[in-house]
């Protein structure tokens, strides 16, 4: 059902709090970076609070995409991967996110799946501290994560140490001569918490180990420094924060330092030395372009450059400050107003990467219902209420109107009537 008709159809709310509604008017009024959101495709009516699933479109994408599968492939053929740079099209594009995530040029090259850059790192890190055979995770992490740290340890005769960040040094204190990479997500997916990473990183190297830290949630949502922590690797995804497209090809960090060294068990022609050499021997290019297995899905790592556009002229400060306020503006507003649900994670906004999430025994049936009152928010199981908060394409008002339909969901019982919630949903 179109979101207009669902607001139609859906029970009168009661008035917002007083002054929420103006604050928030204000709030985007003296935001620095208040012109961001214009930037993406909003459609009308709907308040989307879960671009930190999906990131909306942003308005050049469409053009861009057309002109890469009109005039690029559609005249220009095979000599577009010369004409039109699509060779170097992974390097490029990481480039650009490497910006965000503090990586000089150079270490981060995008192409293929968060899985694949998820495997070819664990294996990786093992082979690059041969005679350890722990590897420390969070066993909270995105399953994913987990599923595929299994498959590498399977293969590598790995043990899987499960381990909380707040763990992690006390597990590094008592084993950390028999630990090789210590995996982390430095936003937790769930509740929306935060590591420290340039802590966790140092104590991981003051045991000899490597870090992988899984930045899905954090590119364009928090302002990680990579080079600056000393981080040995990292993936991430492009299509929450960053808009890519749904399944936007992901990106893999290697520290300069590591990548004469790095050895992952995928290797394909994108990655040899001399890939038009074809040489059935395989010789690893000297940098991060060894990462590369094959040829990647040009449309849409195209359409990811393309998205990328929106954030060139603002710095990971200027959009971790903006994503700060409106983290802060969502929790204080949800303690306000709907005080019966309780914070998932902390309350300081510091802590917190491009989400906030509440907890309630119905959260299936509250997000089914806010869905019907136009308002896109996202369930985790079994009991959180996840509301994101998209820096680049989020407002004040946007996470007002999203807490004033939560308050109108409560009061009128809708998270208890799966039917009137399936029937108005919008997703």
């Amino acid at each position: 059902m179109p979101p207009d008709a669902a607001a139609a159809s859906a029970p009168t709310a009661p008035g917002p709090p007083a002054g929420l509604l103006d604050r928030a008017a204000a709030l985007d009024r003296e935001e620095p970076l208040r012109h961001l959101p214009s930037r993406f495709h909003r459609p009308e009516g709907l308040v989307y609070l879960d671009g930190n699933s999906l990131g909306p479109m942003p308005l050049g994408v469409p053009d861009a995409v057309a002109d890469v599968v009109r005039r690029q492939w559609g005249r220009e053929l095979v000599a577009a991967w010369n004409t039109e740079g699509w060779w170097e099209a992974p390097q490029r594009v990481g480039d650009r996110i490497g910006r965000l995530v503090g990586a000089a040029p150079g270490q981060v090259v995008a192409g293929d799946s968060t899985s694949v850059h998820l495997f070819q790192c664990y294996v990786a890190a093992a082979r690059m501290r041969p005679g350890r055979r722990a590897v420390v995770a969070d066993p909270d992490a995105f399953p994913t994560d987990l599923h595929l740290l299994a498959s590498a340890a399977r293969l590598c005769d790995l043990e899987v140490v499960a381990a909380r960040p707040a763990e992690v040094p006390d597990v590094l204190a008592r084993r950390g001569g028999d630990v090789a990479l210590v995996a982390l997500s430095e936003v937790d997916y769930r509740t929306g918490e935060r590591c420290d990473v340039p802590a966790l990183t140092a104590a991981a190297h003051d045991a000899g180990a490597l870090v992988l830290w899984d930045l899905a949630h954090s590119v364009g949502a928090t302002d990680v420094d990579l080079d600056a922590a000393g981080a040995d690797l990292a993936v991430g995804c492009s299509y929450k924060h960053l808009s890519g497209g749904p399944g936007a090809p992901a990106w893999v960090y290697v520290a300069r330092r590591h990548q004469h060294e790095v050895d992952p068990p995928l290797t394909g022609w994108h990655g040899h030395a001399d890939p038009f050499a074809m040489d059935g021997r395989y010789a690893p290019a000297d940098d991060v372009r060894r990462m590369r297995i094959g040829t990647p899905p040009m449309l849409s790592l195209l359409a990811l450059d393309a998205a990328l556009d929106v954030l060139d002229d603002v710095t990971p400060v200027q959009l971790r400050a903006r994503s700060t306020s409106l983290v802060r503006f969502l929790v204080e507003a949800l303690e306000a107003v709907v005080p019966e649900l309780p914070l998932a994670g902390p309350r300081d906004p510091a802590r917190l990467g491009g989400h906030v999430a509440v907890r309630s025994p119905e959260a299936w049936g509250v997000v089914r219902a806010l869905a019907g009152r136009g308002v896109v928010g996202d369930f985790r199981a079994p009991d959180l209420v996840r509301l994101g908060v998209a820096a680049s394409s989020t407002t004040h008002a946007d996470l007002a109107r999203g807490v004033v339909a939560l308050r109108a969901v409560l009061d009128a019982g809708e998270q208890h009537d799966p039917a009137h919630a399936v029937r108005s949903t919008v997703t």
